[in-house]
């Protein structure tokens, strides 16, 4: 068995490969190529803190992905000092369920997730994009930047987070990175992040939007990732409408976004108009329509992003030596 830790996941799972990958992933996933229950989730109360387990099986001719990830959000964990997710991937043998490989799973979990906006942007987002704006300072805010500019040469990014001092570190460490703009600013309020926007990416567990919809300028698209319980709330559900709303899998959305729920309770749109983007990118759904069309993709997180992104790093990890073998 190899194992791979945090520092050899993230060298070989570069941004644009992930990317890739998440397309191929999302596209089987709507073509009816992927077996994928909804994920088991434990509660723990008095921490206020979820574990769950999200097992994926990605067909492909001449051989598929089997994957498993645990996954714990302990929210507390910040006052401790330690991250506030930490997960594990397994890798099993597609033919005989042996176990193929073990991952550190918060690293790939932040690439696939922001792989997985980056899919979206590259589908929906305009191509003149020149303004991004990141609301969070976290991790996953991290992989989201790096992989909406894999896809988009922005000029200048706007960041909020209502710690201003884990702005400045966030700009610190990855302003001019790859891709990324030397130009990366604190916004003093998410009406300035959000106005000059024509790229937005929310990567909080807020329970509220964490800006307004009257905030942004028309043809914005907003990359809606944190929130992934009913009671989360990142965006507007104003602007969660018919024909602009994109979703990694309409089964798990329905289960867990809070926008998408609220937008449905309030009578904004119907589960039947949800698209999936792996629909836009088989060409059965149309994506952008309009330059002046604000477009919303919301993601989960499901486990056939888990399983790609697992096969995909351990196919490199066996191609490049990396990683320790085990006995098992």
């Amino acid at each position: 068995m190899l194992v791979l830790n945090a520092a050899e996941v993230e060298r070989v799972l570069p941004m644009r490969e992930a990317i890739s990958a998440m397309k191929g992933a999302f596209q089987a996933l709507s073509e009816g190529s992927v077996t994928l229950p909804l994920r088991s989730q434990l509660t723990i109360e008095e921490k206020d803190a979820r574990v769950l387990l999200m097992p994926a099986y990605l067909k492909a001719d001449g051989g598929g992905t089997l994957g498993v990830k645990t996954i714990s959000v302990f929210p507390e964990n910040a006052e401790l000092g330690l991250p506030l997710l930490h997960a594990a991937v397994l890798v099993l043998d597609e033919n005989t369920g042996a176990v193929r490989a073990l991952l550190e799973g918060g690293r790939l979990t932040a690439v696939r997730t922001g792989a997985a906006s980056g899919a979206a942007t590259d589908l929906l987002a305009r191509e003149n994009c020149a303004v991004g704006a990141i609301f969070g300072a976290g991790v996953q805010s991290r992989s989201q930047l790096e992989a909406v500019c894999a896809v988009r040469n922005l000029k200048q990014v706007w960041i909020y987070d209502p710690n201003p001092k884990r702005t400045e570190a966030f700009i610190r460490e990855m302003a001019g990175r790859g891709p990324i703009p030397e130009d990366l600013r604190p916004a003093a309020s998410p009406a300035q992040a959000a106005a000059e926007a024509d790229l937005i990416c929310t990567a909080t567990t807020s329970k509220e939007p964490v800006f307004k919809a009257e905030d942004l300028k028309p043809g914005v698209h907003i990359n809606g990732v944190g929130s992934f319980t009913p009671e989360m709330i990142e965006v507007p559900p104003e602007l969660v409408k018919a024909g602009s709303v994109f979703v990694d899998s309409r089964a798990g959305v329905m289960e867990e976004s809070g926008e998408v729920l609220e937008a449905i309770r309030q009578g904004l749109i119907e589960e039947e108009d949800l698209v999936e983007l792996g629909e836009v990118l088989a060409g059965t759904s149309p994506g952008r329509v309009d330059p002046e069309q604000n477009t919303f993709f919301k993601s989960v997180g499901i486990a056939v992003q888990d399983a790609a992104a697992g096969g995909l790093a351990l196919k490199k990890a066996e191609e490049l030596g990396i990683g320790q073998r085990v006995d098992w």
